[in-house]
C-alpha cells in the first residue's frame, strides 16, 4: 500500500510538472504578443486568472491623476510604491494602471511628471490582489495600501465603472519616475525534483520490504 501511494504520489507530480510547464509557455506568449486591446464591459466577465494574467494590452485615454493611488511596494530598486492612476478610457470605461514604481522621496505628486491630456498605454494585464500583503491588511479609510486590490481600490477612489483588473505600464524612459516595466514573471516549479522524491520512496519502501521478507525467512530457517 505504501508502495502503490508513493507511486501515484510521483504520477500525481509529473501531470503538476506537464501543468506547470505548459502554463509557463502559455505566459511566454502571451508576454512577447502584440498588444490587443484591453478587455471592455462586455468582455469582464469572461476575464480569468486562468487565460488572461500578463496578456499584451493596450488602452488609450485620459488619467485621473487626482484619484491615484499609492501601493506600497519592494522590488529590485528598493522599498516604495507602485503609482496606481486610474485611466477614463477613450472607450468610456476605466481602468486601473501601474504605472510604476517610486521611491520614497517621489511620493510627493510634485516631484514627478504628471501625464496630462490623451495617453497611450501598453503593459500586462494582472488579476486584483484583494485583501492585503503578508501579515499587513489594507487600510481604505487611512489611504494605507499592501496589495493592489482594484475593488476595494475602486471604492475608495469613487470609481463605480472600473476594469476587474489593472494594468502593468511597459517601461518608459529608462530614468523617468515612476518606473514601469518591473513585472515579475516566476513560477515555481519543483514538480520534477517532488516526483523523484516520491519514486524514491517507493523504491525504498520495496527495498525495506525485501529486507523484511530475508530477514523473516532467515529466523524461520
Amino acid at each position: 500500500m505504501l508502495f502503490a501511494g508513493f507511486v501515484a504520489l510521483g504520477v500525481w507530480q509529473l501531470q503538476r510538472l506537464a501543468w506547470k510547464t505548459e502554463l509557463i509557455a502559455q505566459v511566454d506568449a502571451r508576454v512577447h504578443a502584440a498588444p490587443v486591446p484591453a478587455p471592455g464591459p462586455a468582455q469582464w466577465p469572461a476575464v480569468n486568472p486562468t487565460d488572461d494574467p500578463y496578456r499584451r494590452v493596450s488602452v488609450h485615454g485620459v488619467f485621473l491623476n487626482d484619484r491615484e493611488t499609492l501601493v506600497q511596494a519592494v522590488t529590485d530598486l528598493g522599498g516604495g510604491f507602485w503609482v496606481m492612476t486610474p485611466m477614463r478610457t477613450d472607450r468610456g470605461f476605466v481602468v486601473l494602471v501601474n504605472r510604476g514604481f517610486i521611491p520614497p522621496e517621489r511620493r510627493d505628486r510634485a516631484s514627478r511628471p504628471t501625464p496630462r491630456g490623451p495617453q497611450s498605454v501598453t503593459g500586462l494585464l494582472r488579476m486584483a490582489e484583494p485583501g492585503g500583503g503578508f501579515l499587513r491588511r489594507n487600510d481604505p479609510a487611512a489611504d494605507r495600501w499592501f496589495s493592489r486590490d482594484v475593488d476595494a481600490i475602486a471604492r475608495a477612489k469613487g470609481l463605480a465603472d472600473a476594469a476587474p483588473y489593472f494594468i502593468d505600464a511597459e517601461a518608459g524612459a529608462p530614468d523617468a519616475w515612476p518606473r514601469g516595466g518591473l513585472t515579475v514573471i516566476r513560477f515555481a516549479n519543483s514538480h520534477l525534483i517532488y516526483a523523484l522524491t516520491w519514486f524514491g520512496m517507493a523504491a525504498l519502501t520495496l527495498v525495506g520490504f525485501g529486507v523484511f521478507v530475508r530477514e523473516r525467512r532467515r529466523r524461520r530457517a
